[in-house]
């Protein structure tokens, strides 16, 4: 009798040693699944470029990194590429998300006369638009507390403050810190 115990337990124990492997693989796994979506709910994400609107610095395809965190430990500064989820104005859209740069900060004022941004009055030096390009006119907008005022780089083509006003800070979902493809453009843009 006792044999066919000793014979139980041995097998008992060849088999838990058999799984253990598994068991921990399993672990590791789902450990670093959890991770991933952790981090990607709260630190970083990344974009896909649907459109023309932000050539030339971004063209269709391109693919971004969005660090999520940025506004919620910084401010927002002119410049800045953002990431911001659709603006009430824009809620028949089927975009969800808009890559823009932030032209205006609250409390400033900017229009556009005979082709030249303004910001409050004198002109915007914009190193980032192609040579030529000139934004089409339009009236000073104030820009209100808690709101930003964001323009496409590739003015003709894109849909931005000009149509639906200045957003609001909590609409940002982070800035653009890197372009991961492709990958002959890497990096910052």
């Amino acid at each position: 009798m006792s044999r066919s115990v000793e014979r139980t337990s041995w097998s008992a124990k060849l088999t838990g040693l058999a799984w253990k492997p598994f068991r921990e693989w399993v672990i590791v796994i789902v450990i670093a699944l959890l991770a991933a979506f952790g981090i990607r709910a709260t630190l970083v994400q990344t974009y896909f470029i649907p459109s023309e609107s932000m050539s030339p610095t971004l063209q269709v395809g391109d693919r971004l990194m969005v660090y999520k965190l940025a506004y919620n430990l910084g401010s927002v500064d002119r410049g800045d590429l953002v990431v911001f989820n659709r603006p009430p104005a824009l809620e028949n859209s089927e975009m969800k998300d808009f890559v823009k740069r932030v032209i205006a900060l609250p409390g400033e004022s900017v229009s556009s006369e005979n082709g030249v941004l303004l910001l409050n009055g004198e002109p915007l030096a914009e190193p980032y638009l192609n040579m030529g390009v000139l934004t089409e006119d339009f009236p000073e907008v104030s820009i209100p507390k808690d709101h930003v005022f964001v323009m496409g780089d590739n003015r003709p083509n894109s849909r931005d403050s000009r149509s639906f006003g200045p957003i609001h800070e909590d609409l940002l979902v982070g800035e653009v810190f890197l372009r991961l493809w492709p990958f002959s453009a890497f990096g910052r843009p």
